[in-house]
């Protein structure tokens, strides 16, 4: 007899296990997610979020608590990337993300604007713990990188896509708020690591293919245009980084001479002039790019309005025939080279702030994490 009761009570201590994981496991929440665009105008945003196991793909969505539009799709994937329309301005999005018996809570975006639009951009963001309290504060609609998003790709615990998945984690209510369109750097893509001289096998994936599993961005991902019509400004994002190392183990980036791909495409985005403002960022030293194919690089980067690069650890604008070019890291303590056309130089932990206007000038402003203006500039329309 007591042994009938050890047993009930065994059983009966098992099946309420077995009820409470499955409870746990219909409450799952999804809590890693991030924002984006894939097409090179913002009229429909990407939802992206991660799941533990496998699933169908599914974005509730609208501008009330009803959530009455739906987005679905079928493939079975960890890794989540579903398009919505956003046609409606000036308003506030709401969205929840489904996979399976996962779903999230209730997230909001803002709508695109239609008076001013807000871009930040930053640097370095694999080698900096910032406080993003300032930037938060400037209720940014898009925040861009200008490279080195992620320390390497190879740290334990952190290889290949889990180095991004720690980014998102880093900053999560403005990733699932604010639409996020990063460019590439050599760390972003470094597989093993460098050491002090070529070894035999690459130590970089040029072909970037964790990065462009896990962000869902437009074009090849690894270049990348996105245009805003109605304030006629328009980013080019290259990939250029440690060009110096080009044709050995070390080299990190797509090829950017005379016969390449990516000098190619970029002709095709600056040339003829369009009018408006159009910023290119990369990730190579300023002085060292404008200067490639005796001048060509530079010459294609003064078609546009300004170059924005996340190449070293301090804040600078630099002044090449009237022309700007801006360094920015969320890390502004590193070694001081200035580039021999600065016309302004900060160690300051800074990121930029973009401000376009419907037929007005552009401003640009770099800003310590503090809070504080450090430089700010306005350029016209070409």
């Amino acid at each position: 007899m007591h042994g009938m009761r050890l047993f009930t009570l065994t059983f009966m201590t098992r099946f309420l296990l077995f009820l409470l994981i499955c409870s746990t496991a219909k409450a799952a929440t999804i809590q890693r997610i991030w924002l984006s665009f894939q097409r090179e105008e913002p009229t429909y945003l990407t939802v992206n979020w991660e799941t533990a196991q496998p699933g169908a793909s599914e974005v509730l969505f609208g501008t009330s608590a009803a959530l009455d539009g739906k987005a679905t799709k079928a493939e079975q994937v960890t890794l989540h990337h579903v398009e919505i329309p956003i046609p409606e301005k000036e308003v506030t999005y709401r969205y929840q993300v489904r996979s399976g018996a996962e779903t999230s809570a209730v997230h909001t975006f803002k709508g695109m604007p239609s008076k001013e639009l807000r871009i930040a951009v930053v640097g370095d963001w694999g080698f900096a713990q910032p406080d993003l309290a300032s930037l938060i504060k400037d209720d940014v609609h898009v925040l861009m990188t200008a490279g080195d998003n992620v320390g390497s790709l190879h740290q334990k615990g952190r290889e290949g896509t889990k180095a991004f998945s720690a980014l998102i984690d880093s900053q999560p209510e403005l990733f699932r708020s604010t639409p996020f369109m990063p460019v590439l750097g050599n760390h972003d893509r470094e597989i093993r690591s460098r050491g002090p001289k070529p070894p035999p096998e690459a130590v970089y994936d040029v072909e970037a293919m964790a990065y462009r599993a896990f962000f869902a961005l437009p074009g090849n991902e690894w270049n990348w245009s996105l245009a805003f019509p109605e304030f006629a400004a328009r980013f080019i994002a290259l990939d250029l980084e440690h060009t110096s190392d080009m044709g050995t183990t070390w080299q990190t980036g797509h090829p950017f001479d005379a016969a390449s791909e990516q000098l190619a495409w970029y002709r095709q985005q600056m040339e003829p002039p369009r009018a408006g403002h159009t910023i290119s960022i990369q990730n190579e030293r300023n002085a060292t790019m404008r200067g490639q194919l005796k001048g060509e690089w530079g010459r294609l980067f003064q078609q546009g309005s300004a170059v924005i690069t996340g190449f070293g650890y301090f804040a600078e604008r630099s002044m090449v025939d009237g022309f700007p070019y801006y360094n920015t890291a969320l890390k502004g303590d590193g070694d001081r080279y200035p580039d021999s056309k600065s016309a302004f130089f900060a160690s300051e932990h800074s990121y930029l702030l973009l401000t376009f206007k419907p037929k007005s000038p552009m401003q640009i402003e770099s800003k310590s994490l503090a809070g504080q203006v450090l430089d700010q500039q306005s350029y016209p329309a070409r």
